[in-house]
């Protein structure tokens, strides 16, 4: 990840976001909200998912500063997250990736805060601007893309699930997954290499 173009931004925040392997989970949320309502509410989540890792994105570099925090170590630490959710990806647990969810219609958590602006989103908006923030309007795009997929999957989901199957959609996830960890184990060799640079 020295260098990311548009596309390699789209693929790598639809990984982190993960539409499809979310489908079940999707879906049992969508149950419990009354059909008129679902189309709002899925525009509702994807917009306050889509603003927050904006606003990260703008004030990315001050967040670092405010915390003391360096671009090595916030590369690690998007590397071990990233890490820790393609291996629940990879070795599903029956709470799915993001833990147990309650029930009830979603307000913000758990559809836009974890499962679409979580923790690794959040990582890897940041780490995009603080390495290439003269590129900004190309990140915002590609995650508005990457939202718009979302959204689209929301959307979908229930058809989704029924014309892939649980079986299909499982094995997408864990490729998913697999394509993830390799990303993952990119970002903590990256700022590994960084981090042992600046030792005299």
């Amino acid at each position: 990840m020295e260098t990311s173009s548009f596309a390699s931004a789209f693929i790598l925040l639809l990984l982190v976001t993960d539409p499809l392997g979310g489908i079940p989970l999707f879906v049992s949320l969508l149950k419990q909200v009354p059909k008129a309502r679902r189309t709002r509410m899925i525009v509702r989540e994807v917009s306050v998912a889509f603003c927050v890792l904006v606003i990260f994105m703008l004030f990315g570099q001050q967040f670092l500063q405010l915390m003391h925090l360096s671009e090595t170590s916030l590369g690690i630490a998007g590397g071990v997250i990233l890490f820790l959710i393609a291996l629940r990806m990879v070795f599903p647990h029956p709470e799915g990736v993001f833990g147990d969810t309650e029930e009830g219609e979603p307000f913000i958590v758990p559809l836009a805060i974890p499962l679409l602006a979580g923790p690794s989103a959040l990582a890897t908006v940041l780490l995009l601007v603080s390495r290439e923030p003269a590129r900004l309007w190309e990140w915002i795009g590609a995650l508005a893309l990457t939202m718009l997929v979302c959204g689209f999957t929301l959307a979908f989901s229930e058809k989704i699930s029924i014309l892939l199957g649980e079986r299909v959609t499982t094995a997408f996830e864990r490729l998913m997954g697999l394509i993830l960890t390799a990303i993952a184990v990119e970002m903590l060799l990256s700022g590994i290499r960084h981090y042992l640079a600046t030792l005299p």
